[in-house]
């Protein structure tokens, strides 16, 4: 048994990552951190949890939960992570960051869009995240980046097309809308009920803190370095990401060659679904997963591509690929604990 422990463990995130590893077949999870509510049973913050952990909450330092895991989660907010990994690492520990802190491999980057890195020596260490790029990679990794929900669901929906040069790099537009669990678990007006219901709005438009993360990975993808235009937009709904790309072509390619190319791309993939000709990505099909399904159309009016992607934001957006990315680093199955099928309705 893989011995885990979550570093902030009583977020969205932190919950869905204990949910996940309690049901996981490998591992053991050993202890779970929050200062917030350090003492209390983790069931009592969160109920649906009851009867499954008798574990509490600890208020620990890295060190002390250094010594009785074998890999640890960082479920901590920007520039938090950054003081806590190369405590890990230094006692010999794999580290799987949900923060930012090490996804972007350009340190003036990361600066210029987040803050001072006060541990850019371990910024060479670190290996993104998405299994279905960087599988390789991952599996000698001591510290994963794991990636964010926007990025995940934008990159696997482009992955392919790029790779095989179909596109007019410079026409890339991503639009994303995001439930509001996005915002995390910390109270706030603009993701209080009365102010999401019944409304549908972009935010951060031209400056969400995405937008490097994904020209980062969408630039090595392609192999030229390119900017997108991307804008989140907020659901008012609890969870999912639904991701609609837009991009011109530059090869003249019909859909079933299309979709050819995606279906042999994501073939050997586990939690990838490109959807059938004519059928288009729901949040509702992916909901309580760790799936990403991508439909795609080819306009041959415009010459354009449209590339629609859906993702459980908490679940492949998060906690699900953050527990893919340890089954692979401990050479467990990559699906143990994620074959839980979506929920629906």
């Amino acid at each position: 048994m893989v011995k885990v422990a979550i570093f902030g463990a009583s977020g969205y995130t932190g919950q869905e990552l204990t949910r996940i590893l309690l049901g996981h077949p490998g591992v053991q999870l050993v202890a779970a951190t929050s200062r917030r509510f350090a003492g209390l049973p983790i069931a009592d913050v969160f109920p649906s949890l009851y009867g499954l952990t008798f574990l509490k909450y600890q208020n620990s330092t890295p060190e002390e939960i250094a010594s009785i895991c074998d890999i640890v989660f960082l479920a901590l907010p920007h520039g938090v992570s950054m003081s806590m990994a190369p405590v890990f690492i230094a006692a010999g520990k794999k580290v799987i960051d949900l923060s930012a802190d090490y996804r972007l491999r350009d340190l003036a980057t990361y600066e210029a869009w987040y803050a001072q890195h006060s541990s850019a020596q371990i910024l060479k260490d670190a290996v993104y995240g998405i299994p279905e790029l960087y599988r390789l990679k991952i599996k000698n990794a001591k510290l994963v980046a794991n990636p964010g929900c926007y990025p995940t669901s934008i990159i696997l929906g482009l992955a392919p097309a790029l790779k095989n040069k179909l596109l007019d790099v410079s026409t890339i537009i991503a639009d994303s809308a995001s439930g509001v669990s996005g915002a995390g678990r910390d109270p706030q007006t603009g993701s209080l009920f009365c102010e999401v219901d019944g409304g549908f709005k972009a935010y951060k438009v031209g400056k969400h803190r995405h937008t490097p993360e994904i020209e980062q990975e969408l630039n090595a993808l392609a192999g030229e370095k390119f900017a997108i235009t991307f804008t989140p937009h907020l659901l008012p709904v609890k969870r999912g990401i639904l991701s609609t790309i837009y991009a011109a072509l530059k090869k003249d390619i019909t859909l079933p060659e299309i979709y050819a190319l995606y279906s042999s791309f994501y073939a050997a993939e586990k939690f990838v679904r490109v959807c059938p000709a004519g059928s288009y990505p729901n949040i509702s099909s992916v909901c309580g997963s760790n799936y990403c399904d991508i439909g795609i159309v080819h306009d041959p009016r415009t010459k354009r591509i449209i590339i629609i992607a859906a993702i459980d934001n908490l679940i492949k957006g998060a906690a699900g690929q953050a527990v893919q990315n340890m089954n692979i680093v401990c050479s467990l199955e990559e699906d143990a604990g994620l074959k839980t099928a979506p929920l629906y309705p």
